[in-house]
Order: structure tokens, then sequence, then C-alpha cells
């Protein structure tokens, strides 16, 4: 695969700053919800606000964009977008928008998706992990140079792009954050290849392949593997976020103790997420008690 581009040097600082940082995801609900519930969340502490992208569905992102315009602080996100489903391009466009919308708050998190799900798989046959796979590595390198405004080309197994002297109409705007929006990747534990993928971006969202489930004792293997695979790339984990996920009731005092043992393993963030259930009302109501409830902060 070949890319040729002017690349800038830059280094992009990352996401974390210190102490674990709280998020929510809102389960379901429309733009009008995301623009109501994402302020509820800034109010009471928490530090990101994501909703789940559907293949067909609700657009994320312009849930993300109506999020953006009622908030200042929070930053703002898919859970999770599944990259090898959408074109790298489109899904670049949508994300420069609401990086610039939110004055540079959006992260962007990404999986194979789903698999072996009739309803996943509605308009088109499932190409296999493998094909997804590639798709996926062709996609992440393609997202930093489409988030630049300047002209490249690629080559690569699915995907190529030519340079041309002039677009007109030109490219959306880069985002805000640069070099790249903050990309988080889930990665298999204990696959390297899959792990790598998450290595060399810029967050992991830890999956278990295999028997078994995410444990703060897997999150602590998979940390330790991840800092020694950036170290032989030359990178450090400063603004390396790792991600948990999990449920902390709204009336739960002892929230932090669930959330404890995942910043001992090394996890920077916890997203809390239910998804018991697809009701509107109901998921509207408890993401309110849940959010005014404040983030289970265990430092």
């Amino acid at each position: 695969m070949r890319v040729h581009a002017s690349a800038p040097k830059r280094r992009w600082p990352g996401v974390s700053s210190g102490g674990m940082k709280h998020g929510f995801v809102m389960a379901y609900g429309d733009a009008r919800d995301a623009a109501e519930l994402a302020p509820i969340a800034e109010a009471h502490g928490w530090d990101g606000f994501f909703v789940w992208e559907s293949i067909w569905g609700i657009d994320a992102w312009v849930m993300l964009g109506a999020a953006a315009m009622t908030t200042e602080r929070i930053r703002l996100g898919t859970m999770l977008t599944p990259l090898p489903r959408r074109k790298p391009w489109d899904v670049a466009g949508q994300v420069s928008t609401v990086d610039n919308l939110s004055g540079g708050r959006v992260i962007l998190s990404v999986g194979l998706g789903v698999t072996g799900e009739d309803r996943f798989w509605l308009f088109e046959e499932d190409p296999g992990r493998k094909v997804r796979a590639e798709l996926m590595d062709e996609s992440l390198e393609l997202l930093p140079h489409l988030w630049r405004d300047q002209p490249f080309e690629y080559s690569g197994k699915h995907y190529q792009a030519r340079k041309i002297a002039e677009l007109m109409p030109p490219a959306p705007p880069p985002p805000v954050q640069q070099p790249r929006v903050p990309t988080w990747v889930v990665g298999g534990w204990p696959r390297p290849k899959s792990m790598r993928r998450a290595a060399l971006q810029d967050g992991w969202l830890p999956a278990y392949v295999g028997d078994g489930e995410v444990t703060p004792a897997v999150v602590a293997e998979g940390v330790d593997w991840i800092r020694k695979e950036r170290e032989a790339h030359g990178l450090t984990m400063d603004g390396y976020d790792v991600v948990a996920e999990g449920m902390t009731p709204a009336d739960d005092a002892k929230a932090a103790d669930t959330v404890r043992p995942w910043a001992d393993a090394g996890a920077t963030w916890w997203v809390d997420a239910d998804w018991s259930s697809m009701d509107p009302v109901a998921v509207r109501q408890a993401a309110e008690r849940r959010l005014k409830a404040g983030p289970p902060r265990a430092d």
C-alpha cells in the first residue's frame, strides 16, 4: 500500500490529562434527545457523551452535531462506528464537520462491526472478518490524509485515491484536532494483529477473543502488551486511552467501587452504558436519572 502526501510531523498530545475520565452512552434516542441530554451530562461532571452508530437507523453524526450546539466542554463521539461498513471519506467528512462545530471535541471509536446477526446484514453479505479487517486497516491509513487540506494519492487493495490539482467544491475543512481526531479502536485480546491495530492509534476498546470476558486482569495484561508495542514503534503511553465499559446504577452509593479495579488496571476512561432497553421513553428517563447522579468517580 502506498500513500503519497507531505505529512506533518506534529504530535497530537492525546485525550487524557491525568485521572480517569467518565463517559455516558445514550443507548437509544434521536438528535433532540442528544441535544437535551448532552448538556445535562456536561452540567453534572461527565467528560464524554457517546451515541450508538447503526447501519440503518438514526444518524449518529446528526445527533452529535446537535449535542455540539448545546455543550461547550464535554467530549462527543460514537460507541462505536463500524468503520469497514462505511466509506472512509464519508466518515472523514462527518467527523471533521462535527469536530469543527464543537471546537475540537470529537472522539472516533471504531470496530469491525457485528458479525453473525441478521439484523446487521440486511442489505449486503458479510465478506468475513478477514476482509473487514483489511478494510479497517486501509480506512485507518486513509483517515489522517482525508483530515488534511492537501491532495494525496493512495493505492490499496480495496481503496484508491487520485491526486488532482484542484477539487471543486473543495474538500471539507480539516478538523480542529491535528494531526488526526483521536481514534479508539477495538482490540481483541490476546490476538497480536488486532491488538497492534489498537496500539498504534489513540486508544484501546478492549474485547476478549475466545472463551472468557474482559476483566480488569485482562485489561492490565493488554495495557502491558500495548506499552511494549508502542515502545517498539517509538511511541509512549502519554495521551493514550484505555476504555472500560460497564453499568453503574444511579442510586448506587458504592458505584466507584465498581470502577476502581478498572482504573487500577490501567483504564483511563470509564464509559457507563445500559443496553437493557431500546424503548425510547424508558431509555430517556433512565439516562436523565443516571446523568444527574454524576459519574462514579474512583479518584
